[in-house]
């Protein structure tokens, strides 16, 4: 489920743009303002980032120019400017795409979708903040590391590559240790505490997406609305 930051000032146009979006699979969240956009960009990982551009505090070039100094999010223009200049300019300060309001729906959704088919990697997950980086071999909250033995590491990201499916302890034993292993389920059992409680020290809800399914196995829940 892809993640994408709102940003207007103008409540009402928040709403909108999420209950275009949140049908399509899209968890929304929404900043009222430039400040609040960066605060929550500086704090979170985002897929995509939509921008208005005519804000009172901070208008959407500059904050588009503030976001580029620390992220490559895809961002996309939503303004009722429709001169080329205006488009020129906002392509030129890092902005990926630009659309005029009103917008059509469809076209929206399109354009979104192009975007990330070309920017969001395989081997990278984020779900609220928490992030697994295969490539790196990494999982942080909030930008900050949580250290995991490798088996911990990688029973989290086969969860989480795979949400809402439940894995038996035997299927987990098999992915991540080998099917000729000798390992019982009782380990898959300590592993799954020990990587809670490291996570729950972070700070991140982890209780409310890493499901124990009695009797079955454990899943990963990344739809809870």
């Amino acid at each position: 489920m892809q993640k994408v930051l709102l940003v207007d000032d103008e409540k009402r146009m928040l709403d909108l743009l999420e209950l275009y979006l949140k049908p399509h699979g899209y968890r929304c969240k929404k900043a009222v303002g430039a400040n609040e956009a960066l605060t929550l960009l500086e704090m979170e990982a985002f897929d995509i980032v939509l921008l208005d551009i005519m804000m009172p505090e901070m208008d959407g070039w500059k904050l588009c120019r503030e976001i580029r100094k620390f992220s490559d999010v895809p961002i996309i223009m939503l303004t009722a400017r429709e001169q080329q200049d205006d488009i020129i300019k906002g392509l030129n300060l890092g902005a990926d795409d630009y659309v005029t309001k009103p917008f059509n729906e469809e076209e929206l959704l399109a354009r979104m979708a192009a975007l990330l088919r070309r920017r969001t990697p395989k081997n990278l997950i984020e779900v609220d903040g928490l992030l697994w980086d295969e490539e790196r071999f990494e999982l942080t909250y909030q930008k900050h590391a949580i250290k995991l033995t490798p088996k911990e590491f990688l029973m989290v990201g086969h969860l989480m590559k795979h949400p809402n499916k439940v894995f038996t302890r035997e299927q987990l034993i098999g992915l991540i240790w080998g099917f000729d292993s000798e390992t019982e389920g009782r380990t898959i059992d300590s592993h799954v505490r020990n990587v809670r409680e490291k996570i729950r020290h972070s700070g991140f809800p982890i209780d409310e997406y890493f499901i124990t399914v009695w009797g079955v196995g454990y899943k990963w829940i990344n739809d809870r609305d």
